[in-house]
């Protein structure tokens, strides 16, 4: 048990990956559209690129969106609609009439014209609502035929036949005309205006439920293939009617491979496809990036933003395929970027890619499009901590998508004609929702404690509260930590390390002096030396114990941990030599390791890098008379005796890198102390 227990431990940080890599296998797998994968590549517009190929099944040919959208639109044109006559309204009007009429009579010359003009309004009050009055317009031609419901009956009559508020008027006027009682037109008129109301409406309920069960009756498919028959040759362009066939065929044949009998077989094989990717992504990370595999947080957080991009697509191919271009997939190579480096966020982005191109459709186009897009973003983005640099390179892979659509689109159309403009505006919406990296950065960056270079632009504000009463507390100090950010920096840019993390580490170093400003040399005046009146020990305990309390000040102001490691690991397992000479002067048993700083020692070239320039910028204060073979042979004696003690054992710093920094440190001192060549005299 206790050999488990201790391989466990051993092995807790593999085991873990394994677990990670196994969940996000799982997840990724889930996450897929529950469908089969057709055998043969074909796009329109270009030759069948394999053998002859037959029918294996009978299978029947859909329709396009385009004739499925044409046949219902001619079905919702060409439908008869349903009106309802309201015989209440018509009724009410006509037995309101004869009381209506005799308020009239007074506008008759005699009595005996009254039956008459009272026969005369009753016939065409009835014309009026033979077929009723229309309560509002509608978009309906006047020879448009429809229905006409009175009661249980339906009669079919034109459009036009039904009066409208307008026409009233002209059918009183036109009637009254052609008889014998055009001299009392007026009253009439103002007769029938109270009288006449609107009683014929669309029955929107009926008309609607028509149309339902018409476009229900509208057929996916039209015709159908016979086991056996010859779909396309090989070299025939696939186009027209051969698509449609080979596109019918591939729906078909996915619709049947997804099966409760070989369900189990395909998630093994899209397990085995998927886990091939992710393996390849681990084996590149320990291969090239051992010091990110060896941290399990930043596997973490590459395989969660892998599952995140998954997903969305998953999402978007699921609700509406078309859509599938407004993932804005290049936030993908721009995180990883700002957080790792240019060849990881890459790879990671091509091997995503390649994942999804399973479940998207026109995997080959959409493939391209996308690595393409992400070669951009890497080449583009320079310095991702400058906005302007960002949205540069979002014009940049909004250009390069639209170019490469267009492209397809005309390998496919033959012309520049009918390009969905849509499809455009997914790309733009795409370039636009990149922008949104710099929140995620930040939200990131608190998520799983990673420091970018946007917060290290941020950090190293000399202004920054910290920096400021660093300046205040130990204005000596401040001015070796500047002295050591710039050197540090340019040795980091000559070799290739993290410039801008190199230099706010150098920034905060020392930041641990500010609790004793005094007992520190650079921060000393002429008055005297606080280590006179204590011990070698007690003095080598302050200059050591300035470490650990710039551990504390920076956990207190929450600098990120990538940070602290700088103040950790600049000075290593050194010995304050000073101090420590001096005591064995007077003490022979001296423990060294009272005189030994903690550690740990450097484990990367930015933190072997400082722990250099902080040895060379505070000895060179003890240069007199430099000249520049005194600042060769000094720049050699200490970073020599640093590799002799072992300070660079666990940073993968290398011996020519070593090299190019002295080079530099030669060249820096060189200049910080203005030497110029002695001429002879």
């Amino acid at each position: 048990m206790k050999n488990f227990l201790n391989n466990f431990y051993k092995n807790q940080s593999n085991l873990y990956k394994g677990f990670l890599f196994i969940t996000t296998l799982v997840l990724i797998v889930y996450l897929f559209p529950k469908g089969g994968v057709f055998k043969y590549e074909f796009a329109k517009g270009k030759p069948w690129q394999y053998e002859n190929l037959y029918a294996p099944f009978d299978f029947a040919i859909a329709k396009t969106d385009k004739e499925i959208e044409t046949e219902k639109k001619q079905i919702t044109d060409n439908l008869i609609p349903y009106f309802q006559y309201d015989t209440i309204i018509s009724n009410t009007s006509k037995d309101a009439y004869n009381q209506s009429f005799k308020n009239y009579l007074s506008v008759l010359e005699e009595s005996s014209s009254a039956d008459q003009a009272k026969l005369f309004g009753r016939i065409l009050l009835n014309d009026i609502y033979r077929y009723g009055v229309l309560k509002e317009a509608y978009a309906y031609d006047a020879k448009r035929q429809i229905f006409l419901n009175k009661g249980n009956k339906a009669e079919a009559i034109t459009y036009g036949q039904i009066a409208s508020a307008n026409s009233v008027t002209k059918i009183i006027n036109s009637r009254i005309e052609k008889s014998e009682y055009v001299k009392f037109k007026s009253g009439f008129i103002a007769l029938f205006y109270d009288l006449i109301k609107p009683n014929v409406s669309l029955n929107q309920k009926l008309t609607q439920s028509t149309l339902d069960n018409e476009l229900a009756k509208v057929l996916p498919t039209r015709g159908s293939v016979s086991k056996g028959s010859r779909i396309i040759a090989k070299g025939e362009v696939v186009e027209g009617d051969r698509l449609q066939i080979l596109t019918s065929l591939k729906a078909e044949y996915e619709s049947q491979v997804w099966s409760d009998k070989n369900f189990y077989w395909i998630v093994f094989g899209y397990s085995i496809l998927v886990s091939l990717a992710l393996l390849m992504l681990l084996l590149f990370i320990r291969k090239y990036r051992k010091e990110i595999f060896e941290n399990n947080t930043q596997i973490t957080f590459i395989a969660f933003n892998v599952l995140i991009m998954v997903l969305i697509t998953t999402l978007v191919v699921t609700y509406k395929s078309d859509y599938i271009y407004i993932v804005p997939l290049s936030i993908l190579p721009l995180i990883l970027k700002a957080f790792f480096d240019s060849r990881l966020g890459l790879f990671t982005h091509v091997l995503t890619v390649l994942i999804l191109g399973f479940i998207v459709p026109n995997s080959y186009e959409y493939t391209f499009l996308q690595i393409i897009a992400g070669i951009v973003t890497i080449l583009t983005i320079s310095e991702s901590y400058k906005r302007a640099n960002l949205f540069i390179s979002v014009g940049q892979i909004t250009f390069v998508y639209i170019v490469a659509y267009i492209a397809f689109h005309i390998i496919h159309e033959g012309s520049i004609r009918d390009i969905a403009w849509e499809t455009v505006g997914l790309f733009i919406t795409s370039g636009f929702a990149t922008l949104i990296v710099h929140p995620l950065i930040y939200a990131y960056e608190k998520m799983f404690g990673l420091v970018s270079d946007v917060s290290l632009l941020e950090l190293s504000d000399t202004n920054s509260a910290l920096l400021k009463e660093l300046s205040d507390k130990a204005p000596g100090t401040f001015h070796h930590s500047l002295n050591v950010a710039n050197i540090a920096e340019a040795a980091a840019n000559e070799i290739g390390a993290n410039a801008m993390l190199v230099r706010v580490g150098a920034l905060y170093h020392d930041i641990g002096k500010m609790a004793n400003p005094t007992y520190f040399t650079e921060n000393q005046t002429a008055s005297g030396n606080a280590h006179d009146v204590l011990s070698s020990k007690e003095s080598a305990s302050i200059i050591i114990n300035h470490v650990i309390r710039g551990i504390e000040i920076a956990k207190k102001y929450k600098l990120p941990d990538r940070v602290i490691d700088f103040i950790r690991t600049h000075h290593g397992t050194s010995t304050v030599y000073y101090f420590y000479k001096k005591e064995s002067e007077v003490n022979e048993n001296v423990n060294i390791a009272d005189f030994q700083y903690p550690g740990p020692k450097p484990f990367s070239k930015e933190t072997a890098i400082l722990m250099m320039s902080d040895s060379i910028e505070a000895a060179s204060k003890s240069l007199k008379k430099p000249t520049s073979s005194l600042i060769d042979s000094f720049v050699e004696k200490i970073i020599n005796k640093q590799m002799e003690d072992g300070q660079f054992l666990n940073a993968n710093i290398t011996f020519k890198e070593i090299q190019q920094v002295k080079k530099i440190f030669k060249r820096k001192l060189t200049n910080i102390y203005h030497l110029r060549i002695e001429y002879p005299e």
